[in-house]
């Protein structure tokens, strides 16, 4: 399979424009990034691998936590890994036993299950000076994460490319961000990575996620615009066109407008008809 295929040139051209455009990595960091054993984590790895190797200015280390699901097996991972040169790290930890016990049967499990492991490798990274957390996060993510937030949250938010955590200590990129899913599904197959699927997760069909994805893919089919329409809104807020008053001074535009000098009366008309009510 060909190094220069039309699909990794594609990932490589989105995935370097992210991270110049959010200034995501610079030269000597120390980038830990997150192998799930999916597609995406894959994909991310080999994409930042191959920056890399164009740029040399920053180091690679594959991070992988095995939280003790039924049927999880890592040979592939560890051969693909040492067979790619990746110095890789890969630590068990029982957090499956801890999210059965505490979510019921047939509820959502990723809030917990995903609390649990941020704080994993939280840990780790800084153990082990790594100074960026990189995470396998595309498009498609964003958007669906901004519906599920304005659906079932009431607030307007997604995943950002590019975070400080809470407490401080932790800069977290998604290089992915500019990247389609279903480029990344036609590279993990190119690519033959050795998948190990997420059990816990995967049976659950009716999880909000999967059923915002589904919304998204059916309003694309009238309009294949919609999802990079969507991704675009997340960098172009027109805060004054909102609600949020701790955002934008409402009562305060009457003081501001008295305080210019007179209006004409053409800039009058004009200020009147972008007031909406």
């Amino acid at each position: 399979m060909s190094k220069e295929s039309k699909v990794e040139k594609k990932l490589l051209h989105y995935t370097g424009k992210a991270i110049g455009d959010f200034k995501m990595i610079q030269s000597g960091d120390r980038v830990m990034v997150c192998l799930s054993g999916g597609k995406d984590s894959y994909t991310l790895l080999r994409i930042l691998t191959l920056l890399r190797r164009r740029y040399n200015k920053f180091e690679i280390f594959a991070f992988t936590l095995d939280q003790s699901h039924p049927g999880w097996n890592d040979a592939g991972m560890r051969q693909w890994l040492e067979t790619n040169n990746i110095p890789y790290k890969i630590l068990t930890e029982d957090t499956y036993s801890i999210v059965k016990e505490k979510i019921p049967e047939g509820n959502t499990y990723c809030s917990l299950c995903s609390r649990l492991r941020r704080g994993i490798i939280y840990r780790f990274a800084e153990e082990n000076g790594f100074n960026k957390i990189a995470l396998g996060h595309h498009r498609d993510d964003l958007i669906t994460t901004l519906l599920m937030s304005i659906f079932y949250s009431g607030e307007i938010r997604s995943m950002p490319p590019k975070l400080l955590s809470d407490n401080k200590k932790h800069i977290v990129i998604r290089p992915l961000a500019y990247c389609q899913e279903n480029d990344i599904i036609d590279y993990a197959n190119e690519q033959k990575f050795p998948i190990i699927p997420c059990n816990l997760c995967g049976s659950q069909e009716t999880l909000m996620r999967q059923r915002v994805k589904m919304l998204i893919q059916q309003l694309s089919k009238e309009n294949p615009k919609i999802p990079s329409n969507m991704l675009h809104a997340l960098t172009s807020v027109k805060l004054s066109q909102l609600m949020d008053k701790t955002h934008w001074d409402f009562r305060g535009l009457e003081g501001k407008r008295e305080n210019k000098e007179k209006l004409s009366e053409e800039e009058l008309d004009l200020a009147l008809t972008e007031l909406e009510f």
